[in-house]
């Protein structure tokens, strides 16, 4: 498929403390199918395949101390240059350019309101093979307590196109991909804030959403096979959105648009 547009999400994986149970979860509850273990080379990452295409990545934390936690990773085509310009912007680079065998290249970074993120440079592993349908990744937001700071420094290290909601019920922007004129069909995540309806205790952080066909039976069968909704089913105007954690605690969302009338 094409290359994925400069600061478009273009992969999410998840970390977990037992590989094999994350699987059980994550097939029952999208249907994915996953491929061979990678083996001790490339940590026993997993790919998840939903009809067949590249949805996401399962892999085992290596140290007890990582978060169970989804991540995010935006497609760059220089991945030497967005970690140059992540710390001139105010981040700073955690993980340097690291090649992934013949995959691509990847690096993390944290934004200056503390929200860890990742960037990732194509090689043969070009990244989501399907993408906002059912059984996939459909859209990402940062949340965090220093919107200025973070709002000035997405918008400088990709560029992006922004748009504030003035219908929402709390301060949101919406991202565009550089260039483009910000709309709901350009659209590709954006940033929220955390309030003093979340816990104190939150960390700045990035929420993956993922489509369903029914929130509501997703949310039910998530629960049944051992995770926890978070926040029950609710409904807003781009569609029906529960946030759900896994059977290890790792938090995601899951979005079912809205039926045409």
């Amino acid at each position: 498929m094409a290359a994925f547009t400069e600061g478009t999400p273009c992969w999410v994986d998840v970390l977990l403390p037992d590989l094999e149970a994350g699987k059980r979860f994550y097939g029952e509850l999208f249907g994915w199918t996953f491929d061979e273990d990678s083996g001790e080379a490339y940590g026993h990452y997993t790919n998840a395949y939903s009809d067949g295409k590249r949805v996401a990545g399962l892999a085992p934390k290596r140290d007890g101390r990582m978060p169970t936690v989804w991540g995010v990773y935006f497609a760059t085509p220089d991945i030497e240059a967005a970690t140059r310009t992540i710390r001139e912007a105010g981040g700073q680079v955690i993980m340097n350019p690291t090649p992934v065998g013949t995959f691509g290249t990847m690096a993390q970074a944290v934004d200056p309101g503390g929200a860890v993120f990742g960037l990732w440079e194509a090689g043969e592993h070009t990244g989501f093979e399907k993408q906002g349908e059912p059984g996939s990744f459909c859209w990402t937001e940062v949340y965090t307590r220093d919107k200025d700071a973070v709002d000035a420094f997405y918008e400088t290290i990709f560029g992006f196109q922004v748009r504030d909601l003035d219908d929402a019920s709390i301060d949101f922007r919406v991202w565009s991909p550089a260039g483009t004129q910000p709309t709901d069909e350009t659209a590709i995540g954006g940033r929220s804030v955390i309030t003093d309806a979340f816990p104190a205790e939150m960390p700045a952080h990035f929420l993956t959403y993922f489509a369903v066909d029914d929130c509501d039976d997703t949310a039910a069968l998530a629960t049944r096979i051992g995770g926890r909704v978070t926040e029950p089913p609710f409904d807003t105007p781009y569609g029906r959105i529960a946030v759900i954690a896994d059977n290890q605690g790792a938090v995601f969302a899951v979005l079912a648009e809205p039926r045409a009338a």
